[in-house]
């Protein structure tokens, strides 16, 4: 898409067909993609997929391993110690679950973790949000109930994590956010909205038919492990791209099941559904929100090309270069086998 001189777009690196799937995780680790889960089909009678597909960006390499234990879509996974895929709810094929369990990176083993007496968990979870505030600490918000429920509030809870002793806990917290599925959550400094830096909040939005976005608890910096992978031509090239076009000073509106990705100061948003539309709801826009505005700025990218419409997918920063992996295409039901990488010309 051209906009004042800058043209960018999805460049595929590789195919294969264990690739093609939607409502998964993909997660890097040590260098690594991990895809794990999702679902082959939009038929909701098929079970969600019950292994792991690796890329290795760096030899072009692809690998896959089933683990047979648990199947998962909708769910959400975070890297524990730059060792372990530690898995966080989701659907099973016949009911959302709240449960945890890990695949061991250097092992290859799956385990299931045991939940502690004091835990307190959601009834399920599905289409949520886990967001890694450490190693011992996670933040869960989304989606929860049994298969008839829908809230107008939804909970926040934290999840203290051990992966080595392979146990967890769910704690509810006294914060409330907007019922949402599908949604994005980002850990960010709060001096972005309130001038200072001794804090990070979770700042979380799309998944509802508003444009609105939460704030979400607090931690002190010291206690957070923030993403610091490099990405200097990435910084680079988006500064050019967002000095091209005017700002706007809300978050996309009726987006869902979209990619959210941090780079520097930077958020990039792409594709997803449009809760307004019945009929072509799958986007192919990108955004990218200027954290280093007061308000946050965020600046849109269409594109007229249908080829890389997506939803379901996800979006993964590695060693400079964001991937775009799986999710469904421009039908809503055929998953997408390439992964892709971001690039301006």
């Amino acid at each position: 898409m051209m906009s004042g001189g800058v043209l960018w777009t999805w460049t595929p690196v590789a195919e294969d067909p264990q690739f093609a799937r939607a409502y998964h995780t993909c997660t890097p680790i040590r260098g690594k993609l991990y895809l794990y889960g999702g679902v082959k089909s939009s038929d909701p009678k098929e079970p969600p997929l019950d292994n792991i597909a690796i890329f290795d960006p760096e030899n072009m390499a692809q690998s896959g391993t089933h683990g047979g234990l648990f199947r998962r879509s909708h769910h959400d996974a975070v890297a524990l110690s730059d060792k372990w895929l530690c898995v966080v709810g989701g659907w099973d094929g016949s009911r959302r679950l709240s449960s945890v369990f890990s695949y061991d990176t250097e092992t290859e083993q799956w385990a299931s973790w045991a939940e502690e007496q004091r835990s307190h968990p959601p009834a399920g979870l599905s289409s949520h949000t886990c967001t890694k505030i450490s190693d011992r600490e996670l933040c869960v918000i989304g989606r929860e109930g049994g298969l008839r429920t829908q809230r107008r509030y939804a909970s926040v809870y934290t999840l203290r994590v051990n992966a080595s002793a392979k146990t967890y806990r769910y704690r509810e917290e006294e914060w409330r956010t907007a019922s949402r599925s599908g949604h994005s959550a980002v850990l960010l400094q709060s001096d972005i909205a309130h001038g200072t830096r001794d804090n990070c909040s979770l700042y979380v939005f799309g998944g509802r038919e508003s444009s609105a976005v939460d704030l979400v608890g607090s931690w002190k910096a010291g206690r957070t492990q923030e993403n610091t992978a490099p990405s200097s031509r990435l910084v680079e090239q988006l500064c050019k791209l967002v000095a091209s076009v005017k700002a706007v000073h809300e978050a996309p509106k009726n987006l869902r099941h979209h990619s959210c990705s941090a780079i520097g100061p930077f958020l990039v948003v792409f594709g997803g559904e449009t809760l307004s539309k019945s009929r072509d709801a799958i986007c192919n826009e990108l955004y990218v929100c200027d954290t280093r505005c007061t308000p946050m700025s965020w600046f849109r990218f269409p594109r007229s090309d249908p080829l890389h419409k997506r939803v379901g997918h996800r979006t993964v920063l590695l060693n400079d270069r964001l991937y775009l992996v799986g999710g469904f295409g421009v039908d809503g039901r055929t998953p997408c086998p390439e992964i892709s990488v971001l690039d301006f010309l």
